[in-house]
């Protein structure tokens, strides 16, 4: 039988008898994990750099309590790590997701990577809350989505890439807002822009590895 995980802004998080998990809401932009990886954006750079970048620095908060950039000591008040000559994006800061990529080799890579993380400009994913991700038995991290834009139809294949807030419920990508024609904020895609609730519908398979533009997501349990 189906069950409510939970309720978020008077939004009931559903349990389907097949065990996926499916929810309706708005949608938030995420630009997180973005570096270039793909030819994309960064999602966050140092004032002063030249080149767009998919959100604005103060987003990403600031010295001593940085909390959407990886610093070199992995802690809030560590300092923000740049990409070098040899990045996709030489200047910009290196921004994560919760899942972490690994390397040709199946080997983890260093925490400065830009090819650690999700590419938000490039790979439609989603956000999720903790709610989801500890209330359900299959793992959530790297699992297959799909989101459907109610108002157009318009649906694509994604994957669960990143943890957000407790209290919020709906975000996404940018390359999954544009998939599904969510508008993107100006001039900073992550920026503003998104879509009211509950115009969008998401559909979680928990334990079943997501494929994207033919890319096979790990799955990764809760706490790694």
């Amino acid at each position: 039988m189906s069950r409510i995980i939970g309720t978020i802004h008077g939004r009931d998080i559903v349990e389907e008898d097949d065990r996926s998990v499916t929810f309706s809401s708005g949608a938030t932009l995420d630009g997180d994990g973005a570096n270039g990886q793909f030819g994309g954006d960064p999602c966050y750079a140092p004032r002063g750099y030249v080149g767009k970048t998919l959100d604005v620095i103060d987003n990403a908060g600031g010295p001593g309590n940085w909390f959407g950039v990886v610093t070199d000591t992995g802690e809030e008040n560590g300092n923000p790590i740049i990409q070098g000559a040899g990045d996709p994006c030489p200047g910009a800061y290196v921004s994560a997701t919760s899942l972490h990529l690994r390397d040709a080799n199946g080997n983890s890579l260093p925490r400065s990577s830009p090819f650690k993380y999700v590419d938000s400009a490039t790979v439609p994913f989603i956000v999720v809350p903790p709610m989801i991700l500890k209330g359900v038995a299959g793992i959530v991290m790297g699992c297959r989505a799909i989101v459907t834009n109610t108002t157009n139809g318009r649906t694509v294949e994604a994957v669960v890439a990143d943890g957000g807030p407790s209290n919020h419920l709906g975000e996404i990508s940018v390359a999954c807002a544009r998939a599904i024609g969510v508008p993107t904020g100006i001039p900073h895609a992550a920026n503003g822009g998104g879509a009211p609730s509950p115009a969008i519908q998401y559909q979680l398979f928990p334990g079943i590895p997501a494929v994207v533009n033919g890319v096979i997501y790990p799955l990764q349990p809760s706490g790694h």
